[in-house]
C-alpha cells in the first residue's frame, strides 16, 4: 500500500492578541490563504578580489504575514477595526500585536510578535464579494517545528 500524507486548512487555529484590543480567535472562516514570510536572508558571501569567499552569518527574524479573506468575513472586520483604532493610539501601541498559529495535523506553528500594519486592503465595489489580503509586519518570527 502507498504511504501519503493528509493536509486540510480547517488544520489551522491561533489567534491575533493585541493588549488594548482583545484577540481574534483565528479558525480560518472566511479565510482563503495565511502566509507567512521571513524577510532576512540568513546568508551573504562576499567575493574577494583574489576569488575567496567570506560567508556571513546573518541575524535576524523579521518578516509579514498576509490574510487572504472575504471582504465581508469577521477577520477582515476585526482587522479593519484594529487597524483605525491603532492608527489613532499612541505610537507604542502600533506594534504591540501577536499571533500564534498552529497546524494541528502536522505539529507545526509559528510564534509571531511585533506585528504593525501594512497598508489597509483596497476596497473593491462590484456584483460579487472579493477577497482582501492584509499585510502585517513582523518584528520576529518563530518557525516552531514539529
Amino acid at each position: 500500500m502507498a504511504e501519503h500524507t493528509t493536509y486540510s486548512f480547517l488544520d489551522l487555529s491561533g489567534a491575533l492578541v493585541h493588549p488594548d484590543l482583545g484577540a481574534y480567535i483565528f479558525t480560518g472562516q472566511g479565510t482563503g490563504q495565511v502566509t507567512v514570510t521571513m524577510d532576512t536572508e540568513r546568508s551573504a558571501h562576499s567575493v574577494a578580489a583574489d576569488g575567496t569567499i567570506m560567508v556571513s552569518k546573518i541575524a535576524g527574524h523579521n518578516g509579514k504575514i498576509q490574510i487572504q479573506c472575504q471582504q465581508t468575513s469577521n477577520v477582515h472586520k476585526w482587522l479593519l477595526a484594529a487597524e483605525n483604532a491603532l492608527y489613532i493610539a499612541d505610537t507604542d501601541a502600533w506594534a504591540e500585536m501577536s499571533a500564534s498559529l498552529r497546524n494541528t495535523s502536522d505539529g507545526t506553528s509559528h510564534i509571531i510578535v511585533g506585528m504593525s500594519f501594512g497598508k489597509v486592503p483596497d476596497k473593491v465595489y462590484q456584483a460579487e464579494g472579493q477577497m482582501v489580503t492584509w499585510t502585517l509586519w513582523a518584528a520576529n518570527i518563530q518557525n516552531i517545528p514539529a
